[in-house]
């Protein structure tokens, strides 16, 4: 009978021990974001997950669910964009010792000015390929600091990810290269660094949110900008609101096109090289 309860409790203690993975989770806030820590740690056994994975435009109003706040307080490690990105997240992080800032070596400009949010800086800082790159280093350096057993895969995944990052940006450049206006309206104040990077000038960037609609005073603005710099093509963001762009498009006859924030969807890369292919479409 001894045996019997012995062997009982070996075999319980076995099953929870198949039950539990005891390699390390990481909390991830938006898609490149995890992208970019998915890559670091492939084949080290460490687990990323994404907080975020709804299709948002921005994150100004965002508020957690539970399920979401009880997944950052599980995590051994919980990774942001930075940059003011994650406000949201206010007291929730108290609890978490490891936290990553993706944004600490980057240098950050200046956002389009918005009522409430003064001398504010632009946290979209991975539609850049050169920022994303700082942000890559960052989360390796971080990561083998808290996990050294796996410091040479993280550095040789980083390698990979740097290629890729530096393809991307070598593609932009060639692409958009002889553009024959290289003027944006958006109707996003989100592009800031994707038109630094590939030498594009942002003309007006609207942020238009549910109930701030753009005034007429504005609408108007706009109107005379797409006229007077003979733009052809005015640029949505693909989850954000598109009604002030359908009326710039009926009133100069532009056509609007959309453009990926690329901080929700399934492939970073992919919304970055539909973005270039997008640009060179509309204004090439």
């Amino acid at each position: 009978m001894k045996k019997l309860c012995l062997f009982l409790i070996v075999l319980s203690l076995l099953l929870c021990g198949c039950g539990k993975n005891n390699d390390p989770q990481i909390v991830a806030s938006t898609l490149p974001v995890y992208e970019f820590t998915s890559a670091l740690c492939q084949g080290t056994g460490i687990s990323v997950s994404r907080l975020i994975t709804e299709e948002v435009s921005c994150l100004h109003d965002y508020t957690l669910q539970v399920t979401q706040m009880q997944a950052v307080e599980a995590a051994d490690v919980v990774i942001l964009n930075g940059g003011g990105l994650e406000d949201f997240l206010g007291d929730v992080l108290k609890n978490t010792e490891r936290v990553i800032d993706a944004s600490k070596d980057v240098e950050l400009i200046c956002a389009h000015h918005h009522e409430g949010h003064d001398h504010a800086h632009d946290p979209h800082i991975w539609l850049s390929p050169e920022k994303a790159k700082l942000m890559s280093r960052t989360i390796c350096e971080e990561l083998s600091k808290l996990y050294p057993a796996h410091k040479d895969r993280f550095e040789s995944n980083l390698s990979a990810l740097i290629a890729k990052l530096d393809a991307l940006q070598a593609y932009g450049e060639a692409e958009l290269s002889n553009l024959k206006n290289r003027n944006l309206i958006t109707f996003h104040d989100g592009f800031s660094y994707f038109a630094e990077s590939f030498d594009l000038h942002i003309l007006k960037a609207v942020e238009e949110e549910s109930g701030s609609e753009a005034s007429a005073k504005e609408l108007i603005e706009i109107i005379d900008l797409v006229k007077v710099n003979d733009l052809s093509a005015i640029f949505t963001e693909c989850n954000g609101s598109t009604a002030a762009a359908k009326v710039i498009s009926a009133e100069t006859g532009s056509t609007v096109y959309e453009l990926d924030m690329a901080m929700a969807g399934d492939s970073y890369f992919d919304a970055m090289y539909h973005n270039i292919r997008t640009v060179k479409e509309a204004l090439g």
